[in-house]
């Protein structure tokens, strides 16, 4: 099956990623630069909900830790496309690109003087694994529960709901507690770690492709600035492919193929580049 992006096809060949039709987990984090920090990864939430959203796709929090002012220190989603068909309009397809640290230079709402700051927010995308994909035994499982604790409300701090789930062969952590069920945490927890899991896998098997290829495309690294949000200029840079686009405003509002479809291209270019 073939899709036009940006004026490239793309397919279910070889090139293609096997991945490309998985539902993904996004997990947010706030990074350098305090509060602003946090608050710019809850805009970031906010931004791919919309997204998702607008695609008709179901999104669900599976673990969030907010901040004072309103943001959040880390925030964990699932995203399902509800079995689309085509692979290449799945989540993982499309996110797959948002991985890395994301850059903002605006005025935060605590500078009295006008200043113009940079925070930053890291997003990983997991492709979301089944039991069939990545083998778990209950013996490497070191699984412990705790209250649950949070800004407040009902259910909160009441009863030992959290889970927290250590993968003893990997060193893995994991713990939800957005749920009061214990055992929908549990679950929550087990998805996560199914999914960090075969992730670091893709992981290194991209990094042995790359090594014998020597191609530079989709390595990964999460410590790389991909892209800048600059709200004075109401910029969005992308580093990857060098592309600057003037409309932050929109883009910030989930309007994010402007960008994802150039990603995606690029992409599928450089892996037919490689294959010679």
């Amino acid at each position: 099956r073939l899709r036009t992006v940006t004026g490239v096809q793309t397919c279910a060949l070889p090139i293609c990623d096997p991945l490309d039709g998985s539902d993904v987990i996004l997990e947010i984090k706030a990074g350098e630069g305090g509060e602003e920090s946090a608050l710019f990864a809850g805009d970031l939430l906010r931004m791919y909900l919309r997204w998702a959203e607008k695609r008709g796709w179901k999104t669900e929090v599976l673990d969030a830790t907010e901040s004072d002012l309103g943001g959040y220190k880390d925030v964990s989603i699932a995203v399902k496309a509800r079995g689309s068909g085509d692979p290449a309009d799945a989540p993982y397809a499309n996110l797959k690109f948002e991985g890395g640290v994301h850059r903002v230079q605006r005025v935060p709402a605590t500078e009295a003087q006008g200043r113009v700051h940079t925070s930053t927010a890291t997003v990983a995308v997991l492709p979301e694994a089944e039991e069939v994909d990545v083998e778990i035994k209950p013996e490497d499982l070191d699984i412990t529960v705790c209250r649950a604790s949070g800004p407040g409300g009902q259910g909160v701090n009441t009863t030992d709901s959290a889970v927290q789930i250590i993968h003893k062969p990997s060193g893995v952590i994991v713990r939800c507690a957005d749920e009061r069920s214990q055992q929908k945490n549990k679950a929550k927890a087990m998805k996560v770690l199914r999914s960090r899991l075969l992730d670091a896998r893709v992981a290194e098997e991209k990094a042995r492709y790359d090594a014998t290829r020597k191609d530079q495309v989709g390595t990964g690294e999460r410590n790389e600035k991909i892209r800048t949000y600059n709200f004075p200029q109401n910029r969005v840079t992308d580093h990857r492919i060098n592309l600057t686009l003037y409309n932050l405003a929109s883009f910030i509002e989930g309007d994010l193929d402007p960008l994802l479809e150039p990603l995606m291209a690029d992409e599928l270019e450089a892996k037919l580049k490689a294959l010679g």
